[in-house]
């Protein structure tokens, strides 16, 4: 069984096909980063996940069951942060935790106070005076607390200073084996050390999903040194972006690289050659999934969801 789990999802806004026969798996105690230009359906699939858009067609199962049936206790184990959360910014800290303890049996006050202490968030000053690092803390506290099962998170780090993220990341990274994760984000070097899959999104469909192990062997950026000078070719294969030659030495980032394959292309092409390859960042690969750049879709909004006043204040 997965954490999470679609098959065939779909999700259509008038003539915008927002997530497109979108079928991926995130299993139990993954970290899972969900990237992708703007427009291309994270945060649709997410809302899909949560129950606060209903798919076009398709399924998707949450912790097992199916997701058009999150509500009330079915949502206890599921913390879920959003960039455009709203949060009740009249009350304190201490009172906007003390109103979200109640609702969860499992709520750990030990853990509460330590993160508390870790984030020293004044627990008297209200969410309207603090800033938005802080008031994140807050949200986090607010959902690591009660120790879920799974974490969703959609932007949770966007506008946020370089320390604020670390130490967001940090708390987040405690957690991990006892909580699944699924987080979508531009702020890719605060995620890339620790995610296990990465899926890359563009234009509604999934069009990678894979785990990090074998997102850092297939790219790869490979240098190669011959004994007489490189000569450039004349058509340089698809899958070698950026490529470069100068005198003995030719630099490019292989999107499908394989140790025996690639050394035996390159020699192919160049004759007798040494090959070196270093993995590459998720920020560098999420750069090469995205070009050429092409225009995005906007995604459009429909009508509040069902049980939901304001799908941003989606249950935690």
């Amino acid at each position: 069984m997965q954490a999470i789990e679609t098959a065939a999802l779909n999700k259509r806004f008038r003539r915008v096909h927002a997530v497109e026969d979108v079928s991926f798996q995130v299993p139990y105690g993954a970290v899972y980063t969900l990237m992708g230009p703007n427009g291309a359906g994270k945060t649709t699939l997410i809302k899909l996940l949560m129950n606060l858009l209903d798919p076009t067609s398709g399924r998707a199962l949450v912790l097992g069951g199916d997701s058009s049936e999150l509500r009330g206790r079915r949502l206890e184990p599921i913390g879920y942060i959003s960039e455009n959360q709203k949060q009740p910014e009249w009350m304190t800290v201490g009172a906007f935790l003390g109103y979200w303890r109640r609702f969860y049996p499992t709520w750990d006050r030990d853990l509460e106070d330590k993160l508390v202490e870790a984030f020293d968030l004044p627990l008297k000053q209200r969410l309207r005076h603090l800033s938005r690092g802080a008031r994140m803390k807050a949200v986090l506290i607010s959902v690591l607390a009660y120790r879920p099962t799974l974490i969703i998170m959609d932007e949770p780090l966007s506008g946020l200073d370089p320390l604020v993220r670390d130490e967001l990341m940090a708390t987040l990274l405690e957690q991990r084996g006892e909580t699944t994760v699924l987080i979508s984000s531009h702020d890719l070097a605060e995620i890339d050390s620790f995610s296990t899959h990465v899926g890359y999104m563009d234009r509604g469909s999934l069009r990678m999903s894979q785990t990090m192990e074998d997102v850092r062997a297939r790219f790869r950026k490979v240098i190669i040194k011959g004994a007489v000078r490189l000569t450039h070719p004349a058509k340089v294969p698809e899958y070698w972006v950026n490529f470069t030659a100068e005198e003995t030495i030719a630099r490019w980032t292989e999107t499908d690289f394989s140790d025996v394959t690639s050394r035996g292309r390159a020699r192919q092409m160049f004759g007798d050659i040494q090959l070196y390859s270093e993995p590459v960042t998720l920020r560098e690969i999420f750069l090469l999934l995205a070009r050429p750049h092409r225009p995005v879709q906007e995604e459009e909004e429909e009508p509040r969801p069902r049980w939901q006043a304001d799908e941003s204040e989606a249950a935690e």
